[in-house]
Order: structure tokens, then sequence, then C-alpha cells
């Protein structure tokens, strides 16, 4: 008698799968590692390239797909495709009332494309944030500063991977920076004292069916925002990782190790990802180096998985996903 392997398994359950599964994403290359193990399992999917999409407000078109999975990215604006964010609510909420299943729906792209929506979460969760104000021009920046410790930083409120982020140390260099301060697509910036961060790393932690998955510290020297895991080439002690999607170049200085969160903090980030209703999404957290308070700040729900994750963490979460997206499709 034949024995059956787990890929057999796994071909298998794709092949329950009435209708395809649809990935709607923006970036050219993030996904790769999430095509490649659906076409290793036989997993029949559709791509849905949210640069040039486009929806019949008629109900037929959309009952082809068993499950929509919203991949759209609030960076997308610093690649020529602005236009697709606020299109991706108005196409998400319309297959969420046609009946249509949708992992990381209309709630969790809300809280996807603002930065003041998912610090307002995390202060009606009870839970430690970096002190913040929200402003809606540059000219108020100034203001808005003054009782918070430098230094501070000033963050567009639809950010994604670092973008537009500064840093400043006194309040006289933002003063004189203020004129020219971007606040990015909605004209909405968020000021908020910046944390150095203890140990020389933050730490990121995934979630998935928003349940803890795995964390990882990223170490940096401070002078980079851009902390997108799938973009870190090397482990801590300079091994050379796996990086199949790096389009914009290694992050300079940045290295990753895999991490366990302790069991509190895995809890308050599983009650972050259930009240945001993201089924697949990625906080970070920095334990504040002056007085080790530790404080959430960063809640994506366009997560990037690490690259080579079995090496980092252990198992390939790319993996992992493919099986709840299995699982809800059918």
């Amino acid at each position: 008698m034949a024995i059956r392997t787990q890929a057999d398994h796994d071909r298998a359950d794709a092949k329950t799968l009435a209708r395809p599964i649809a990935v709607y994403y923006e970036h050219p290359r993030w996904f790769e590692p999430l095509f490649a193990e659906m076409d290793r399992r036989g997993v029949p999917y559709t791509k849905l390239d949210a640069a040039s999409h486009q929806f019949d407000i008629l109900p037929d078109e959309h009952r082809r797909h068993g499950l929509v999975f919203n991949r759209m990215s609030p960076s997308a604006w610093t690649r020529g495709n602005a236009h697709g964010i606020f299109y991706t609510l108005s196409y998400v909420e319309h297959l969420e009332r046609l009946g249509v299943r949708v992992v990381n729906g209309s709630r969790a792209f809300r809280f996807e494309i603002s930065k003041a929506l998912q610090l307002s979460l995390l202060q009606d969760l009870g839970l430690p944030h970096p002190r913040t104000r929200v402003i809606n021009h540059p000219s108020q920046a100034p203001s808005a500063a003054r009782g918070l410790r430098f230094p501070v930083v000033v963050k567009p409120n639809i950010g994604g991977s670092g973008a537009g982020i500064i840093r400043f140390d006194d309040p006289g260099q933002l003063e004189a920076a203020a004129p020219n301060l971007n606040l990015g697509l909605d004209s909405v910036g968020l000021l908020q004292e910046f944390i150095p961060a203890r140990g020389g790393h933050i730490t990121r932690v995934e979630t998935l069916g928003h349940r803890y998955l795995y964390g990882i510290n990223v170490f940096t020297q401070g002078q980079t925002f851009d902390l997108c895991p799938a973009d870190i080439c090397r482990t801590t002690d300079g091994t050379e990782l796996n990086v199949s999607c790096v389009v914009e170049g290694a992050k300079a200085g940045l290295r990753v190790e895999g991490y366990e969160p302790p069991a509190e903090i895995r809890a308050d980030v599983e009650r972050i990802f259930a009240a945001a209703g993201i089924e697949v999404g990625g906080l970070e957290y920095v334990g504040d180096d002056r007085d080790g308070q530790l404080y959430y700040y960063d809640v994506n729900a366009l997560s990037n998985f690490v690259s080579d994750g079995a090496r980092v963490v252990g198992f390939d979460p790319f993996a992992r996903l493919v099986d709840y997206l299995v699982r809800e499709a059918r």
C-alpha cells in the first residue's frame, strides 16, 4: 500500500475547494512566497492586482471566489499607487455586503490606514503606547509638541514600511522644519515621543486568526523606521538569510532573531488583533531604554513574514498561512 506524504494530504485538502481563493495585492514581489506555497499544494487561486483593479456592482463576478484575502498595502502611495488605498475600502465593503468571506476585511483595513485609530484602540484597551498628538496641518506641529518629551517623531497617519517618518531632537529643529512637513495622503499627522529602544531592538509579533504565531527581535541602529521583516537579510550572528522578496534592498544595519515574548504580551497582542478584526497581522513594541517601560506602537494588517522563517523561528509561516486560508475558504 502506498504511503501518503504530508504533501499528498496538502494537495488533497486543496482539491476540496469548490471555488478559488482570490489574493488582492499591490506590491509586485512581497507575496511571491505565498503564491509559491499555494502552487506547491495545488491550491486554486486568483491574483487580483489592486493597482489596476476594477469591479462591477452586480454580484455575479464576486461569487466566483470562495474567499478574498486582502493584502493591500498602505505604503502603496510611495510606489505611485495611492489611488488604490481608498478604492480598496469601497471594494472590500462591497464584498462584505454581498456576503463574500474577506480575510482582513474593511474593519481591519481601516485600522491599517490610520495610525491614529490604532493608538485610539490601544488607549481603549488600556495598553501602554507612546504619548501622541494628532494634527491636520503642518503648522500645528510645534504647538502640538509642547509638553512632549523630545526626541519626537512626526508620522503620516497613512504610513507603511516607515514611510514619511521624521525624527526631531529639539523644539527648534521641529519649528524650522514645520512649514515643509508632509503629512501624507490624508493630511493627518502624528506627533509622537520617540522611544529609545532598550537592548537596541524592537520586537515584532505576528498573528494568524487573531492568535499568536511567532515573535522576532529586530536590531536597529535607530536611523531607520523601515523594519519590514521580509527585507532583513541577516541573523544576529551575521548569517545570510534566504531573502526572496527584497526589492528596495537590504535594510541597512538591521539584524533579526527569533524571540518568544512573555505570555502576558502574547495575550495583549491577541486582544488587540481580535478587537481590530485583523486576522493576519503584525504588531511592534519596544522597551524604553530610559526606564524599561514597554510601549505598543504599530499595528499592521499588511504584515510581511520574516525571510527564511524556518531558520529564524523554526517553521515556515507561509505554510501556516495557507493552512488557514484553505480552512476559511472551505
